[in-house]
């Protein structure tokens, strides 16, 4: 079960997030949101499951942080953070790869999975390209979450400090595409150029797309430490 609890966890935050702002009941969706930070909270701490009484102490003070600002109207401001950093952190990750004397992540991960070799001269600028592509994909994902939890009223990030929003959106909308189409948007763009990365370089040592997930977790926190110098 340990095994699968940060996948469960990750499921479930957008799904708790955007159920707290569709919900009728102001104490639903308190406790919804409250819930949705306590999966972030537990997901982004599961490194320190081996030292239960850090994680406990850890955990209860970000459940009392959020009922703090729940009781104060502003649940739904944690919630606006994950689709924001998190896309954008990685697609500076990626951008940043694509600096001059860098090896662009994309071709960093091929050749890792191939053991150093490339079994075509294709790939590299592929691969760039490809890089460039996600990079792009990911900031503007998270430029557009950014906008929307701006705009958004009431409970944005403008509207909970009193300032009026100058193109107001419906907090709907907000959670909508921060929870749930940023996530679509990312799984249909991965799978598109799977399928496409399979047509046009057949010659791949993985079968299948979860033969391919395990390669790549298999690589290491020292690869991808590695990769993001």
């Amino acid at each position: 079960m340990s095994r699968w609890l940060p996948l469960l966890l990750g499921i479930a935050f957008p799904l708790l997030a955007h159920a707290s702002v569709v919900v009728d009941s102001p104490v639903a969706a308190s406790t919804l949101a409250i819930a949705a930070i306590g999966c972030l909270g537990l997901l982004l701490l599961w490194p320190l499951r081996r030292r239960a009484w850090l994680l406990a102490l850890l955990m209860l003070i970000l459940l009392a942080l959020a009922y703090a600002l729940a009781r104060h109207g502003g649940a739904h401001l944690p919630l606006m953070l994950p689709p924001i950093l998190f896309p954008g952190a990685l697609g500076l990750y990626f951008a940043r790869s694509l600096g001059r004397g860098r090896m662009p992540l994309i071709e960093r991960v091929v050749r890792a999975i191939h053991g150093g070799d490339l079994p075509d001269p294709r790939i590299p600028p592929y691969a760039r390209r490809l890089t460039l592509a996600w990079a792009m994909l990911l900031l503007g994902l998270a430029a557009w979450s950014l906008w929307l939890a701006l705009m958004a009223t009431p409970g944005g990030l403008l509207s909970t400090f009193g300032i009026a929003p100058p193109w107001p959106q419906p907090l709907e909308r907000w959670s909508l595409f921060a929870n749930l189409l940023n996530y679509l948007i990312i799984g249909a763009f991965f799978l598109l150029e799977y399928f496409w990365r399979r047509r046009q370089f057949p010659d791949q040592p993985y079968d299948g797309i979860g033969d391919f997930f395990g390669r790549v977790a298999r690589l290491g926190p020292s690869f991808w430490r590695g990769a993001g110098r």
